[in-house]
């Protein structure tokens, strides 16, 4: 972060100071919410959560070394008093965003991939420049701006992510750090519950296209006709990506290995080069072009891309770790989020990766789908049920539509998938201890609130946080 003095953060964030501050003390970072990663030097930021009030820890935060807290309310503790802590925050980060001397600013929205894609392409200009991106999916209202708050004076390029959960929310993202490229992934049925209809997630997506200045690129996806229909509503220069002939960056000759991991050759304007991805599923081919596609439009050397991209281990927790069991069992943990599509590329990816072992899925019902959410879910039901899984396990509450649709599914195909619903993680942990045997292989995979990364640790003896 640009060291600021007290006064200065007051006066960004039109605050009071309050409980003896020292208006000269300077906050040189880090900015957190967290009173546990406090470090002396930092800003302490008071939020109000479902769970806990940033405001009780305010005095434990200056204990451990915070310069100060941004409160809404006064503190036991030298603070800056804010009507609101969230927009503060914004304001604060829009401040320092405007002061840093040579960034260049990456966005990258889409309904499945943001993470993935944001963290090749952080790989990827790492190797031109220092580089700040978010942690795994610090990607709203309040993990964007302390992104943004990491990145000093040398920072050559912000990667940041932007996810919407309603209208308005990407345009507001990208006021705080305004992009000079943007990256559109796809429009799924992600958050269908919310907006209503693929062409509303479409609008809303494409506010990221809609705030890049004249001189900007918009990269957008070839394959997808809602984002590729989004070159009409920017001003910036559009080259694409996707496995489309007439894409600038495509892949070519794309094959996939006995683990599920893909390779092809990357295709450009200057030339090509080969391939091999590190990353599970043939569904990271599309990630691993957007992020090619922007940093060939950064500089980048294709020779240099290829070789970071075939090198790219997953950075992001819980997105298709692959661990394989000294008894040969291969757990497949996905279950970071879920909507449809990746639900479909992540069977897709079992199927590469098991060949022809025993296969096993746990899964739960999906949110956020609205007056779909039932059909959505049965269709979830009969993808699993028509897998040739050994066998499924739908874990939690809502879980009759899936049911119903493996069920189904397995009575029209006559497989032989046994189905079966498990009340909690705890109890499928259970069930699938006395399921598995060496050499089969297991998806775990559903809705971030569902909570199955656990049932993945468990699966793997361990706390896998």
């Amino acid at each position: 972060m640009i060291p600021l003095p007290l006064a200065r953060i007051a006066e960004i964030t039109s605050g009071a100071l309050a409980g003896m501050a020292d208006p000269r003390a300077v906050v040189r970072g880090p900015v957190v919410i967290d009173s546990r990663a406090v470090v002396p030097g930092a800003l302490f930021v008071a939020i109000r959560g479902e769970r806990a009030d940033g405001h009780d820890f305010a005095a434990r935060a200056v204990e451990a070394g915070a310069v100060a807290v941004l409160a809404d309310r006064p503190v036991d503790a030298p603070a800056v008093v804010v009507g609101d802590t969230v927009a503060a925050l914004a304001s604060l980060a829009t401040a320092v965003c405007a002061d840093l001397p040579v960034v260049t600013i990456v966005g990258v929205t889409g309904s499945a991939g943001k993470t993935t894609t944001k963290d090749l392409l952080a790989r990827l200009t790492a190797r031109i420049g220092p580089t700040v991106a978010p942690v795994e999916s610090f990607n709203n209202e309040i993990g964007h701006p302390l992104t943004v708050l990491k990145a000093g004076e040398d920072t050559r390029y912000l990667v940041l992510e932007l996810s919407a959960r309603n209208a308005g929310h990407i345009a507001h993202l990208a006021r705080i750090a305004p992009p000079s490229i943007g990256v559109v992934l796809n429009v799924g049925t992600a958050h269908l519950g919310v907006f209503g209809s693929r062409e509303a997630i479409a609008r809303a997506k494409g506010e990221l296209v809609e705030a890049l200045p004249e001189d900007g690129v918009a990269v957008l996806n070839a394959d997808d006709p809602l984002v590729a229909a989004m070159a009409g509503r920017t001003r910036a220069r559009v080259t694409w990506y996707g496995r489309a002939r007439d894409a600038h960056v495509r892949a070519e000759n794309v094959t996939v290995d006995d683990r599920g991991r893909a390779s092809f050759t990357l295709r450009t304007p200057s030339g090509a080069a080969p391939i091999g991805l590190r990353l599970y599923g043939e569904h990271a081919v599309q990630n691993a072009l957007a992020a090619a596609a922007a940093a060939y439009e950064l500089g980048l050397p294709v020779a240099t891309i290829a070789e970071e991209l075939s090198e790219a281990e997953p950075r992001s927790r819980w997105r298709m770790e692959v661990t394989d069991r000294a008894d040969g069992v291969t757990v497949v943990n996905d279950a970071y989020n879920a909507n449809p599509d990746s639900m479909r590329a992540a069977f897709a990816a079992l199927d590469a990766l098991a060949g022809g072992r025993r296969r096993f899925a746990v899964v739960a019902a999906l949110r956020e789908l609205g007056e779909e959410s039932d059909a959505l879910n049965e269709e979830l039901g009969r993808l699993a049920g028509g897998a040739g899984l050994a066998g499924l396990l739908v874990v939690g509450p809502d879980a009759e539509p899936v049911l119903a649709g493996a069920q189904a599914a397995v009575r029209d195909t006559g497989a032989a998938t046994r189905v079966a619903h498990a009340a909690d993680v705890t109890r499928a942990g259970e069930e699938l201890a006395t399921l598995l045997v060496p050499g089969d292989a297991v998806l775990v995979k559903g809705p971030r609130a569902a909570g199955l990364e656990r049932v993945a640790a468990a699966l793997l003896g361990g706390d896998r946080r």
